[in-house]
C-alpha cells in the first residue's frame, strides 16, 4: 500500500507587490499554520518517506516549519516543476520519484494540488471528498491511500481519502 499526502503551502504574505510570486514569503499566521501541520504530521505518525517540494520560497518555508517533526531520514527533493504546474505534472512527479518510498508529501500549489487530489481520489469519506472538490486553502493536507504497490501504478480516481484537514481546526503547538 501506497500513501501520499498533498499539502497546499501554508498562508503567504501579499504586502509586497514588486515581489516575483515565486519569492513570496509566509506571512506571519502561515508560519504558525505549518507549525501545527507538522505537529499534526507527527502526533499522527504521518511520516512521509518523501518529500517533493515546489521550489516557491512559501512552499519551502512550510517544509521547514514541518522539519522539526519529521524523521532524520526522510528524502527531500526540491523541484521547480511542481512551481506553476498542473495536476498531470504533480502526478508524473509522483510517478518518477516515488520508487521504493512507501509514503510521499507532496508540498505545492493551487489549483494544481486541488486539482491532483480531486483527480486521485475516487473512494472514502463523503465529506473529504466534497471539501476537497469545493475549497483547499493554504496549509490544507489531504491523505489518500492507494492499494498499488509502486507509484508509476496509481491511477486517476484509484485513491482512497482518509483524511482532510486544515490548519484552523488543528491546535497550537510549541516545540518547547
Amino acid at each position: 500500500m501506497l500513501r501520499l499526502m498533498l499539502l497546499r503551502h501554508a498562508k503567504s504574505d501579499w504586502s509586497d507587490d514588486v515581489l516575483h510570486d515565486h519569492d513570496r514569503p509566509l506571512n506571519t499566521p502561515g508560519w504558525k499554520a505549518a507549525s501545527r501541520v507538522g505537529a499534526h504530521l507527527h502526533q499522527h505518525e504521518l511520516l512521509p518517506k518523501l518529500i517533493l517540494c515546489s521550489t516557491a520560497l512559501r512552499t519551502r518555508q512550510t517544509l521547514m516549519e514541518l522539519m522539526p517533526y519529521l524523521r532524520g531520514d526522510t528524502r527531500i527533493q526540491l523541484m521547480r516543476d511542481l512551481y506553476n504546474s498542473s495536476e498531470g505534472d504533480y502526478v508524473d512527479a509522483i510517478r518518477a520519484y516515488g520508487g521504493g518510498y512507501s509514503s510521499v508529501l507532496v508540498i505545492g500549489h493551487n489549483t494544481a494540488m486541488q486539482d491532483t487530489a480531486t483527480e486521485l481520489t475516487g473512494k472514502g469519506n463523503p465529506e473529504y471528498m466534497h471539501q476537497i472538490q469545493s475549497k483547499y486553502p493554504t496549509g490544507a493536507l489531504a491523505v489518500l491511500d492507494f492499494e498499488e504497490h509502486r507509484w508509476s501504478q496509481i491511477e486517476r480516481k484509484k485513491g482512497r481519502i482518509i483524511s482532510f484537514f486544515q490548519p484552523r481546526h488543528l491546535q497550537a503547538v510549541s516545540r518547547s
